[in-house]
């Protein structure tokens, strides 16, 4: 391999000639080989949306050479248009402090590949220099927050959509499951009826309503704090600075943006990111509850539920021949464990900063677009090869509810809660169904237990939901 030379504040260090990144990132390679985990791609996207828009910006207002703006313009599009370059960016997630490694290794890439596109080479940076040029008005210290900013919004921009088709999902399965009678069941014991439809229609609905919790989770993080510069009094920057990267940045990113009202706050707090990252760990909690019913659900098949049943993915056992598991709802309660535990690091990332600066911002910006690529392809996954193709066992299904001794439930405004009790009790001794136990003991007619044990009348007594579009 052949090496460059290049030289910052501490001295001299070589660089891979057919690097992109420079002395600062070569560095931060050498110090900090933890992981092996490079940034992730949404998170190099935003950081180079904000170099793009400060050439931009900086071009126009005639502090940058519109030649050297121009090249650095050209060199962001290349990564943000045409995904090249990535490879260039090398620094682990786990590194110094507030992000100075990858702040400086977007320079550098930026720089250098502007520098070819004027006719230089490499590292020669007297035609664009990743400092005075690339990072021309800003900070490590505004610009990490701000691509957190950025890299939140534009995942979540991606992940809602797939939110929402599995909720549709759900709800058509709800209404195609519309008239399955089942039993239902509290503290996994045999419970008043209802319909497996009225299940999946409640699953849509919450997924549903995790979906407007994580769009408002996700408005603060529209406020912009790029501009505070070094502790957010905005030295070396433009009047117009913060009021125009906003503006330039919604036009890159199709964004709704606007500056933060407190310069100072915006780089003090990691709020916005922690009630992103909560909105999302909520939904975890109750996919990992849905996920458990559909293993529940569709446990067996001989001794089991047995209720639905699931496409079969894969071959479920080395041994055991045949043998069938619900690997999608597997897969999806292994997913949300981990959106918990990367839930949880965004939680003590955020509470580590001091004074002016949150020194654990890598660490936090890692976990919290994890999180949200982890469940983008998760639940895409889920709709696709589980939900969609679910499939009731109606007569399993009937026969729980006709087995059911809490269709006594329904006699209790007729023969009172006592009586029903003693029933049911006289059922699950004798094996008889309440029907015969009713009859036998005389408690009602054949007419007047009909009149109270309609199915339609027991799980939607008001009409609500079987009549549900």
């Amino acid at each position: 391999m052949s090496f460059r030379i290049e030289h910052d504040s501490i001295g001299e260090l070589k660089v891979p000639q057919e690097a992109l990144w420079g002395v600062q990132a070569q560095r931060a390679v050498e110090n900090f080989p933890i992981s092996g985990i490079k940034p992730h791609k949404v998170f190099i996207q935003a950081t180079v949306h904000i170099k793009k828009a400060a050439a931009r910006f900086h071009a126009k207002v005639g502090m940058l050479d519109k030649k050297k703006a121009d090249a650095i313009v050209k060199a962001a599009d290349e990564i943000l248009e045409k995904d090249k370059w990535l490879d260039h960016f090398v620094v682990d997630v786990y590194q110094a402090g507030a992000g100075t490694s990858h702040n400086m290794n977007t320079n550098e890439v930026l720089a250098n590949r502007a520098i070819e596109i004027l006719g230089g080479k490499r590292g020669d940076y007297k035609l664009v220099h990743p400092n005075d040029h690339v990072n021309m008005g800003q900070s490590t210290n505004d610009v990490i927050p701000t691509a957190i900013r950025l890299s939140g919004l534009l995942l979540t921009r991606d992940f809602l959509p797939v939110l929402k088709k599995l909720s549709a999902t759900f709800r058509k399965k709800g209404r195609e499951f519309v008239k399955v009678y089942k039993s239902g069941r509290t503290h996994l014991q045999d419970a008043a009826l209802m319909t497996l439809g009225q299940e999946f229609n409640a699953y849509g609905e919450n997924l549903e309503r995790h979906l407007r919790r994580i769009e408002e989770a996700s408005a603060d993080c529209r406020e912009l704090g790029i501009g505070g510069s070094a502790v957010g009094t905005g030295l070396n920057t433009h009047k117009d600075y913060c009021q125009g990267m906003a503006k330039l940045l919604s036009e890159q990113t199709g964004l709704r943006l606007t500056p933060h009202p407190d310069l100072f706050e915006a780089m003090q707090s990691m709020g916005p990111f922690v009630a992103l990252s909560n909105a999302y760990r909520n939904l975890a909690l109750d996919l990992t509850r849905i996920a458990n019913d559909f293993r529940l659900m569709t446990s067996g098949p001989a001794t089991g539920f047995g209720e639905i049943l699931l496409p079969v993915m894969q071959p479920g056992s080395s041994i055991m021949p045949g043998k069938v598991n619900p690997v999608m709802a597997e897969c999806l309660n292994m997913v949300s464990f981990q959106v918990l535990g990367h839930d949880a690091t965004v939680a003590m990332a955020a509470q580590a900063g001091q004074m002016e600066l949150n020194v654990m911002m890598p660490v936090l910006a890692y976990n919290l677009n994890q999180e949200i690529t982890l469940l983008t392809n998760m639940l895409r996954a889920f709709k696709e090869k589980c939900v969609s193709g679910v499939k009731a066992d109606e007569v399993r299904c009937r026969s729980y509810a006709d087995q059911s001794t809490q269709v006594a439930t329904a006699l209790n405004p007729v023969i009172g809660y006592e009586k029903a009790a003693e029933v049911v009790k006289a059922s699950l001794k004798e094996g008889k169904t309440v029907r015969q136990v009713v009859l036998e003991k005389k408690i009602l007619t054949d007419e007047q237990y009909d009149k109270a044990i309609k199915l339609d009348k027991i799980v939607d007594p008001h009409g609500r939901s079987l009549k549900r579009k």
